[in-house]
């Protein structure tokens, strides 16, 4: 792991998301369905689980600090007709920062709607995991672009 000792403890905060690409005959009846499959509600599901994904990222991805997250929301709209925007926001005052627990909740997020959704059709993407945001520590990220 990377010795953080020295770092000051500073508010961070990471924004990522993931997009869920649905044949459009899915997403048709998934809105159709209020978002709810035979295993149940998709979104509220894929919430639960990016957020419990989020706080134990450091048990999944080797060297990452085990952070007292502060603050982890998830939320998910359909941006178009058949892709799904879920994006991923976590905060804490650390010494290190929280893109991967970003990362994590929203990759996870999507994956459950992949597992909530599967039985319509394997057709079903996820593409895009990516971070939007980050702020906090020696670098700030925006859309992508780091900043000093």
């Amino acid at each position: 792991m990377v010795d953080v000792g020295a770092k000051r403890v500073t508010a961070r905060r990471a924004v990522a998301e993931a997009r869920v690409r649905f044949p459009a005959d899915v997403a048709a009846t998934l809105r159709r369905e209020g978002m709810r499959g035979k295993k149940g509600p998709v979104i509220d599901t894929a919430i639960v689980a990016g957020v419990m994904a989020a706080k134990r990222t450091h048990e999944l991805i080797p060297f990452c600090h085990p952070l007292a997250i502060e603050r982890c929301d998830i939320g998910a709209d359909f941006d178009g007709a058949d892709e799904l925007v879920i994006r991923c926001e976590v905060a804490v005052a650390h010494k290190t920062g929280v893109e991967m627990e970003a990362l994590t909740g929203a990759a996870v997020a999507a994956l459950t709607v992949y597992d909530m959704c599967k039985a319509l059709s394997h057709e079903i993407a996820i593409a895009d995991v990516r971070l939007l945001e980050k702020s906090g520590g020696k670098r700030t990220v925006r859309k992508g672009r780091a900043t000093r």
